[in-house]
């Protein structure tokens, strides 16, 4: 073998592994945030090239349908709530979970600290107005358990502060590592109660493929998970570095709140059932637990197997 043969065999060699990675997508519900953070950790740090994937984070927006287009087959992973893989289910669409970043829900209502309240039940035993999304699960599960005759329920205005500002009975939902850190930021001081307080405490930020794609393609969906848990494992030991690429992806949050919120976070990610299981891990009891809840609220119809819903780890 000449010099220039054994060359371009080398060449071919050390050029092979990139030839190899798998092109994948990981679309989200939301822009470029901490809560998200995880996920852009794995290509920043190359922790994707190390599992043998060339992974492509896709940011979102509101009412971005993230569990259609899995079920679609527009893309192959995305992140959905809980609530809402077990709702898809039950209408046929068998989107699977594979890893849940929240342990505990940040969804939260917002109100000022003024208002001296002090569980989430006083929000909707005072007048005043909540702006949030009704007709989701979690509105649903409010209702029932707190009434909404003593407040008027107007649209949730997706992060807007506005009226926050300059209405002093105004509650809001937010995600306790955002909005809070904003109204800080204006000068209010915020009291926030996570919907969890109330039970409903459904897994978010839920990574989900396709039953059928994670029977057909069972090394992909194994190698994604794992890179999302690296991924994940990496961000929560140290944020600076993939804080900063999302910040030039999304400037309108500055690097202080994206400091801030990423530490805010952290407990309601890793729990003392994730430090003994692992981080992203899902339980057939939790999802038992959500399934009984959206009978009893009319959400769905009948029942899915909780079993079905998820992977769990291993």
């Amino acid at each position: 073998m000449n010099r220039f043969v054994a060359s371009l065999l080398m060449l071919f060699v050390w050029t092979l592994p990139a030839f190899a990675h798998e092109k994948v997508k990981i679309q989200l519900n939301w822009k470029p945030e901490p809560q998200f953070g995880g996920f852009y950790a794995i290509p920043e740090k190359g922790i994707d090239k190390q599992n043998g994937l060339e992974l492509e984070v896709v940011p979102g927006g509101a009412g971005t349908p993230t569990v259609q287009m899995v079920g679609a087959g527009r893309v192959d992973f995305a992140v959905v709530s809980g609530d809402e893989l077990i709702v898809a289910r039950s209408k046929g669409n068998e989107v699977v979970a594979l890893f849940a970043v929240y342990q505990t829900n940040p969804q939260g209502l917002m109100t000022r600290a003024e208002r001296g309240f002090k569980t989430i039940g006083d929000v909707f035993a005072h007048e005043g107005t909540v702006a949030m999304q009704k007709g989701l699960p979690y509105s649903n599960f409010l209702q029932k358990k707190y009434g909404f005759g003593k407040v008027r329920i107007v649209p949730s205005p997706f992060g807007d502060l506005s009226q926050y500002r300059t209405d002093s009975a105004y509650a809001l939902q937010c995600f306790v590592t955002s909005e809070p850190l904003a109204a800080e930021k204006i000068g209010i001081k915020a009291q926030t109660f996570l919907i969890a307080e109330s039970g409903y405490n459904p897994y978010t930020t839920v990574v989900v493929t396709r039953a059928d794609f994670l029977k057909d393609h069972p090394d992909t969906v194994k190698k994604v998970t794992a890179s999302v848990k690296a991924g994940w494992e990496a961000y929560l030991a140290d944020p600076t570095s993939t804080n900063a690429l999302m910040n030039k992806l999304n400037p309108t949050m500055d690097m202080e709140t994206f400091k801030a919120s990423a530490e805010i976070q952290k407990p309601l990610i890793e729990t003392e059932e994730t430090k003994a299981n692992g981080v992203g891990s899902m339980t057939t009891q939790r999802w038992q637990t959500l399934v009984d809840q959206l009978v009893e609220l009319k959400v769905i119809d009948k029942p899915v197997p909780a079993a079905g819903c998820f992977v769990p780890q291993k």
